[in-house]
């Protein structure tokens, strides 16, 4: 008769496979410490999200508005703001740079306006040159023209952040300016800034645009001696309610200069024409 060995109790208790009776009190314990984790890890979230606020320090975020200004006849005079978004002061700059076109209308900046033609009087200035705008606040530059206008002239104004230093005239001493650059974030070496083009017209300003029909294209011809803006400009498919158009253009018409608009089949044109104070809408191609 063979023999037979019964195992020790000890080794049924640790060496067996749990109960079936058991695996449901397994189960829910992993996954209450599943959840107890999870939770651990949202009640902390708040907590690290401080601390990576904290470590993108203050910044400004300013905003000059429209791109493009203009100085009408009869005006010499221009209120520019500028309006800060940031939870940071922002010391801002103003530079200004007088805009020339060659007879194929490309622009050029000339370097250091006035200076370079030996003039003492700046045609257009900017007061204050230098401004300190405070954190979600807002400040204003006037603009001043200072010259005769026989001619339409251009200009484009820069709108810089700077980061002050005691060399600089924002009245800050060497402390004031150490602080300043502390506060903004470590990553932060240059701030954005903007430009506006700014556009004087004559005193004798006269608006003539002439439009010029060909076979393949229409033209629109700027001859007058002042800018004319062609604004809300679409091109467009279709008719009445079945129209669909492109999203708007604006575009500068300056003095001399001429604007094609190609025939295409099933296609055309809408435009308002903007004369000094005066509008008015036309199509091509309908």
């Amino acid at each position: 008769m063979g023999l037979f060995f019964s195992p020790h109790p000890a080794l049924r208790t640790c060496c067996s496979r749990p109960p079936l009776r058991l695996l449901p009190t397994l189960l829910a314990g992993s996954v209450a410490r599943y959840w107890i984790s999870l939770m651990r890890s949202l009640l902390l979230m708040p907590a690290l999200l401080a601390v990576m606020a904290t470590a993108h320090a203050s910044s400004p975020n300013i905003n000059v508005g429209a791109m493009y200004e203009y100085l009408e006849p009869g005006r010499s005079t221009l209120l520019k703001r500028v309006r800060n978004s940031g939870d940071a002061t922002a010391f801002v700059r103003v530079e200004i740079t007088e805009v020339v076109y060659d007879e194929d209308g490309r622009p050029r900046e000339l370097p250091k306006q006035d200076e370079a033609a030996g003039h003492t009087v700046p045609s257009l200035v900017a007061s204050p040159a230098r401004m300190i705008v405070p954190a979600q606040g807002q400040q204003a530059t006037r603009l001043l023209y200072q010259r005769s206008r026989e001619q339409e002239r251009y200009y484009r104004l820069r709108f810089v952040p700077v980061q002050p230093k005691t060399a600089d005239e924002f009245g800050l001493d060497e402390t004031q300016a150490a602080a300043y650059r502390q506060q903004l974030s470590a990553g932060v070496k240059v701030l954005t800034g903007y430009g506006v083009f700014v556009i004087v017209h004559p005193a004798a300003a006269r608006y003539q645009v002439r439009r010029e029909t060909l076979a393949d294209a229409d033209v629109l011809h700027n001859d007058g001696n002042s800018t004319v803006i062609l604004q809300d400009l679409r091109q467009c498919t279709g008719s009445g309610t079945a129209e669909q158009c492109s999203p708007a253009r604006t575009i500068h018409l300056l003095p001399g200069s001429q604007r094609r608009f190609e025939r295409l089949a099933g296609q055309h044109h809408r435009l308002e024409i903007v004369e000094g104070e005066q509008r008015r809408s036309i199509a091509f191609g309908l």
